[in-house]
This record gives structure tokens, sequence and C-alpha cells, in this order.
């Protein structure tokens, strides 16, 4: 019988800032589809290595989120040991953090593992009133 040791893991903002630069047309709602398709973390559980896609929707506010830093901090995930519904909403979290949407939302579609299919999404949606408060990264 097989048996395994939980691995330690903690949903932490990433070492890899997350980078913005201004949204060129503030004054009108568009929408930013982001696909990154060779997704990698770890099963805490297991130790063994998770695969799937992240998609990222959103409609920016004042700021859009910089390609190039979002591929490095996704990389940062690859030897994290991390539940898909954790770090789906962690990325979320930080996302919307950085660059403070109108709303957004992240899904994880993670590949097939022991016959089972998991699709994880979380969604954001900004507070009409003045100052609302935003979702800062959490640790567990």
């Amino acid at each position: 019988m097989f048996s395994a040791e939980v691995l330690e893991f903690s949903t932490v903002p990433a070492a890899t800032p997350l980078e913005t630069f201004p949204n060129p047309r503030p004054e009108r709602d568009f929408e930013i589809a982001i696909n990154c398709p060779e997704f990698t973390s770890v099963c805490p559980k297991t130790g063994l290595p998770d695969f799937g896609e992240i998609r990222i929707t959103y409609v920016p506010g004042d700021r859009c989120i910089e390609l190039k830093a979002l591929k490095y901090y996704m990389i940062e995930f690859r030897n994290r040991g991390i539940f898909f519904e954790a770090v789906t909403n962690q990325i979320l979290d930080d996302l919307v953090a950085a660059c403070q949407p109108r709303r957004m939302t992240v899904v994880g579609d993670f590949s097939v593992r022991g016959g089972i299919k998991t699709v994880v999404t979380a969604t954001y949606v900004a507070d009409a009133t003045p100052n609302a408060q935003r979702p800062t990264p959490k640790t567990l």
C-alpha cells in the first residue's frame, strides 16, 4: 500500500515582482486574455509534478500586467508544493493586488491525474465604491 507524507506548503507572495504598465485606454472597458499552457507546480501530498494551463482574463483598471514578469512569476510555482485550489486563488490574489483590475478570472485547468480532471475557477469583481479594499496576497 502506498503511503505518502504530506509536504508542507504555503501561499506566499512571489519573489519575482509582478510588473505592470499604464493602461493605454483606461476610459474604455476592454478584455485581455492570457494563456499559460505550460504551468507546472508540485503536488504537496505526493511530491510529484502537476501540469496544467492557467488562463487569465481581465478588464484592466489603470494598470496592465507586463507579460515577461508574469512568465517569471509563473515559473516560480514549478518547485512549490501547492494544491490546485490554492494555486489558482493565489494567482488571482497576487494579480489583483498588482494591477487592481475592474474584474478578473483565473482558471486553473489541470491535466488528468489518477483518472481525475480538475478545473478551478476563481473570480474577482472590483467594488464600485471608491477606495474599496483590494485583496492582498495571503499566507496560509
